[in-house]
């Protein structure tokens, strides 16, 4: 192999090289660019119980989201105060937590209060949920049960 032939080679390696890098950089700087402008997904949790009914409502045929609005409005109050009664219980829990000297006796009386509350939130809006699901579509009731949107049907496991 004579040196011209080694320096040939040696040329043509560091071509690709340097267009290999170049396009490594920009494979770099491309998803830097699209995790920058991307939206974050819409997030469907809320701790308020009324913003996820309303986000429940849209996704039911219009017939089954009025009786779904009418009924919770109907029971706003009771609903209302069991959420805040629950919602006092759970911010409790976090004043004992940040306490010095923590004391486990609170701890533990703070979250049989929030248990107690959180029971009675979920027995007042599974109630009204009962009673909606007893008066609406069975297209309605398909849309409940596959609440989130996007859920799978649960399959028969036998």
């Amino acid at each position: 192999m004579s040196v011209a032939h080694a320096v040939t080679m040696e040329r043509g390696s560091s071509r690709w090289l340097l267009l290999g890098s170049l396009a490594l950089n920009l494979f770099f700087v491309g998803v830097a660019i699209a995790m920058a402008v991307r939206a974050p997904a819409p997030s469907y949790w809320d701790r308020n119980v009324f913003v996820r009914v309303d986000r429940l409502a849209a996704t039911l045929p219009a017939a089954d989201a009025d009786i779904l609005r009418g009924e919770i409005n109907a029971k706003r109050d009771a609903i209302a105060d069991a959420q805040v009664a629950y919602h006092k219980a759970q911010d409790h829990i976090h004043e004992v937590l940040r306490q010095e000297p923590f004391d486990a006796e609170a701890m533990r009386a703070a979250m049989a209060k929030t248990r107690a509350a959180r029971q009675t939130f979920d027995q007042t809006i599974q109630g009204v949920f009962a009673g909606i699901a007893a008066s609406i579509s069975p297209a309605g009731r398909q849309a409940l049960a596959n609440w989130p949107p996007g859920r799978k049907p649960v399959s028969d496991k036998r």
